[in-house]
């Protein structure tokens, strides 16, 4: 029956993707990369949703929750002030130069030199950490769903490892290279709602078996059994320190949620600011809810199963779902599961084939390609890309902690990618050079603090998230002070005409306004300060 219902839902999910976009434009640039800038704010929050909501945070967020408690949340509430700062402030900017990818706009803001640099950190990063890791962490999340090794009888993990990360990849390119971004956007939204109601589910069934039956139960025997792990106040042995929350930990939700290609593609897609606006504001309300699913059930995992241990925490969400979920089911949540590890790497193959296509090929390797050559060159990157991707996934077993390890490498170019944007759009006279040798500063300080000893000995002395903090600080100082030295005289951009409607959302401040006091609420309700 699990493999029944899987199946099911899993091709009544694509019957209905098909269904509704098999008329799109996929042969244009516009059409294929940017879903031909139709995308209203329903289709522009579940596809950002499901974009961030895979594996990597079902499996690596309830992960770190099994090892440190409810003070993890800080990678689900905190987003919502990125959110916030997205709608009111990022978004009305990008939308204003009508760009398809962040380097586009970097090289209408400085040059094309700064575009070709930060397209090249991009696809590193997609290629090197990202795209492996969503198809490693969808892995190990589907062999503990479904009991993969019991069905299939291969008692060998890395086998089995193997077998499922080409699948789930080669499911995933065919969605992200012959769709385009409304194929993936209609998909994720389907897909969201049933993370959406599975999620909570989880959550639901977890409890009321730590209770015996019984829901009410179950909450109280968590508040009695572990209080310790409901603190949303995180110690200094914590990986989320509280201190952490005012540095690294907000800088790298801020390039996340307003600087990532990956996720905010599909805001560029949007018909209008308003609808673009009202899908970002929706997915900050949507992620409130997020440590209901993210982080409850790994809480509830540490209580079911003490024996698991740190080193095997990201095992502990897929036997969670075993043993909670119904086997009517199990199936369903599987095929939501499988969704969502689809939508992150099918969103990411996709932004990295936007990122070459229109960064590099059509800029640099052919200036006078048509569309069709330009969307043909994508999709052949992607599927070189993909088939790198799935060879590399499996070799990420012998981290500890996946999510730690995902949230450790972005920063190595999060923070400088995002201070040159946030820098281009509040300092008109900050040059092209400084953004350049910011760029390569600080990719170059993280990989040394990151890599090379004795800089790894200083980061782990003052907390990697607080090194991203200082990082930020120096590359913002060195782009102000070439900005005094040297300034731009012209205002870059000025002649280009709106691509959409500019005419904001009414209500985006006050709802902006509303979702940030609710976040202070949220911490304030769990906090404890007596672990500082």
């Amino acid at each position: 029956m699990t493999i029944i219902s899987f199946i099911i839902f899993t091709t009544l999910v694509a019957v209905i993707t098909i269904a509704f976009t098999r008329k799109d434009d996929h042969k244009t640039i516009t059409g294929y990369f940017l879903a031909g800038r139709t995308l209203s704010w329903p289709l522009i929050a579940g596809s950002l949703l499901l974009t961030n909501l895979s594996t990597e945070q079902m499996v690596g967020l309830n992960g770190a929750a099994y090892i440190d408690g409810l003070s993890v949340m800080a990678w689900e509430v905190i987003a919502v002030i990125a959110l916030v700062a997205m709608a009111l402030f990022f978004l009305p900017r990008f939308l204003k130069y009508g760009v398809t990818t962040v380097p586009e706009y970097l090289e209408i803001r400085y040059d094309h030199q700064t575009q070709v640099i930060t397209n090249i950190i991009f696809l590193s990063a997609y290629a090197l950490i990202l795209l492996p890791i969503i198809l490693y962490t969808g892995a190990t999340g589907l062999m503990g769903i479904l009991d993969l090794p019991e069905i299939l009888g291969i008692e060998s993990r890395a086998t089995l490892l193997w077998l499922v990360v080409w699948m789930v990849g080669i499911i995933g390119s065919l969605y992200a290279l012959f769709g385009g971004l409304r194929t993936v956007a209609v998909s994720d939204t389907i897909n969201g709602i049933g993370l959406l109601i599975g999620g909570l589910l989880i959550a639901w069934f977890s409890l009321t078996t730590l209770g015996e039956g019984n829901l009410l139960a179950g909450i109280q025997a968590l508040s009695e059994n572990t209080p310790e792990r409901l603190n949303s106040i995180g110690s200094n042995d914590n990986s989320v320190p509280f201190s952490t929350l005012f540095s690294g930990v907000l800088l790298l939700h801020f390039f996340y949620w307003t600087s990532n290609q990956q996720i905010i593609q599909r805001t560029f897609g949007a018909k209008s600011l308003a609808e673009g606006q009202k899908g970002v504001i929706t997915t900050a309300i949507l992620k409130l809810f997020g440590p209901l699913y993210l982080v409850l059930p790994g809480i509830v995992a540490f209580s079911l199963f003490p024996e698991l241990g740190n080193e095997h925490a990201d095992q502990a969400y897929g036997m969670l779902v075993n043993k909670v979920l119904p086997a009517s089911l199990a199936g369903f949540f599987a095929a939501v599961m499988m969704g969502a590890i689809l939508s992150s790497f099918n969103s990411a193959l996709n932004s990295t084939c936007t990122l070459f296509s229109l960064g590099l090929y059509k800029k640099m390797i052919n200036k006078d390609a048509t569309n069709e050559q330009v969307v043909r060159s994508g999709k052949i990157f992607g599927w070189l890309l993909a088939i790198f991707s799935m060879t590399t996934a499996p070799l990420l077993m012998q981290h500890e902690s996946i999510f730690a390890y995902l949230q450790k490498m972005n920063g190595l170019y999060f923070i400088p990618i995002f201070s040159v944007v946030i820098c281009g759009m509040l300092f008109k006279k900050v040059p092209p050079i400084a953004a350049k040798i910011a760029l390569i500063t600080g990719i170059t300080i993280i990989g040394c603090g990151y890599f090379i000893s004795p800089f790894t000995e200083i980061v782990e002395a003052i907390h990697e998230f607080h090194f991203l903090g200082l990082v930020f600080v120096l590359l913002v100082s060195i782009l102000l002070v070439f900005g005094q030295l040297k300034p731009m005289t012209d205002e870059p951009g000025k002649d280009i005409e709106n691509a959409v409607d500019m005419t904001p959302w009414p209500r985006v401040k006050q709802a902006g306004i509303v979702l940030i006091i609710f976040v202070l609420l949220i911490y304030l309700f769990f906090a404890d300060f007596s672990v500082l």
